[in-house]
């Protein structure tokens, strides 16, 4: 017969572990920043890698894991099936994987989601585009709009943030793919920002069109490695980040035609130490807006605008993956002038950040447990 004691604290001990996914992270500790106290709630564990976040019009999430699977966050709770629909060349080689994830403006009437991905073709490997049609708890229709030219080997620098601006146009980062002069190449996707309408069609007014030399996609070059960018509310303005080497990651405004320089200059040195530039600057080259020596190995990147947190309205919120920090950044016209860094190794790796629609702040952490947590003011 069965112990109806034993039964009793199970189901006490259960109900604790539920709790405990939506209880502060740190026993109800308090986390103090210059604007804002606040709380880390963790909202949901049990994802592995996850990079990158993505809200929908009914309140569950969608979570891309880097391992090659999209997972759902339904009432709070990871639900366990994945999304079935991706595409089938995805690969984890590295640095590589299932990245990122933005949802269609239109959501609501045409159900569309984009995934960046690094795509393995003929043993050669790329970041890769796909528009798809999310329908019950599948992708249909799917579209691959954009391929990164020429695939390369190796596992490193895919970039890969999306981005759908305000006018309709779908921003993609990519990464030099470790083969620096490819950035400064104008018929070679890699290291640089892609332009293409919500269709994958090439806007006519992209800098190089005319260039018959250039791949008319692409929008700036001289990129390294971009793993943020975001939409300034108010202004219009596109900034992003990237990877530096040793030092001089930077956050830059994206400027159609832009060069930003890589590997012709950089804040940064080598990894064994040898000099990149002798100067910093060059003509012709874009200056970054912000610089990190030595590197945070910057990741995700948010503008907040929402009413939970008044006193950090207009500042750009920044994941860490080396310092394992949230870095909050105020600005002024297109200048940074403070910076403010939290949660200093509370999280691991923040890989994401996100303002959710109801005005919180939302992190990934980059683990083989990681999960998704959620700031919430405590003043």
């Amino acid at each position: 017969m069965i112990n109806k004691a034993v039964i009793h604290a199970f189901c006490g001990v259960l109900a604790a572990s539920l709790a405990a996914l939506q209880a502060p992270l740190y026993a109800q500790e308090i986390f103090q920043s210059e604007r804002h106290n606040f709380q880390v709630i963790k909202v949901a564990g049990g994802l592995d890698h996850p990079w990158s976040l993505a809200f929908l019009p009914d309140g569950r999430m969608m979570v891309t894991e880097r391992r090659g699977r999209l997972r759902l966050i339904e009432n709070g709770k990871l639900v366990r099936k994945a999304v079935a629909g991706l595409p089938n060349n995805i690969t984890s080689d590295g640095q590589g994987g299932l990245l990122d994830i933005v949802v269609h403006p239109n959501f609501a009437a045409n159900r569309l989601v984009y995934l960046s991905y690094a795509g393995k073709r003929s043993g050669r490997v790329g970041t890769e585009v796909v528009r798809a049609v999310f329908t019950g708890d599948r992708l249909t229709n799917a579209t691959v709009i954009f391929r990164a030219l020429p695939k390369s080997s190796g596992g490193s620098h895919f970039g890969s943030r999306l981005l759908i601006s305000d006018d309709g146009f779908v921003y993609i980062t990519l990464g030099d793919r470790a083969e620096r002069t490819s950035a400064q190449d104008l018929n070679d996707h890699r290291g640089s920002v892609i332009r293409l309408r919500v269709d994958g069609s090439v806007p006519r007014d992209n800098p190089f069109t005319a260039n018959n030399e250039a791949r008319p996609e692409i929008f700036t070059l001289g990129n390294r490695n971009v793993q943020g960018i975001a939409l300034q509310p108010g202004s219009g303005l596109v900034w992003m980040h990237e990877h530096g080497p040793r030092g001089g990651d930077e956050i830059n405004i994206v400027k159609a035609g832009a060069n930003y320089g890589w590997p012709v200059v950089s804040y940064g040195i080598n990894y064994d130490g040898s000099t990149i530039s002798k100067q910093p600057t060059h003509p012709g080259v874009e200056p970054p807006v912000y610089y990190w020596v030595p590197s945070i190995a910057p990741s995700g990147m948010a503008f907040y605008d929402g009413d939970k947190f008044p006193n950090w309205r207009g500042n750009m919120l920044v994941g860490a993956l080396k310092d394992r920090l949230l870095v909050r950044l105020e600005i002024e016209g297109r200048k940074i002038v403070h910076e403010e860094r939290l949660l200093r190794r509370k999280l691991d790796r923040i890989r994401d950040v996100r303002q959710g629609p109801d005005g919180f702040i939302y992190l990934l952490n980059d683990s083989s447990r990681g999960g998704i947590y959620r700031l919430e003011p405590a003043d």
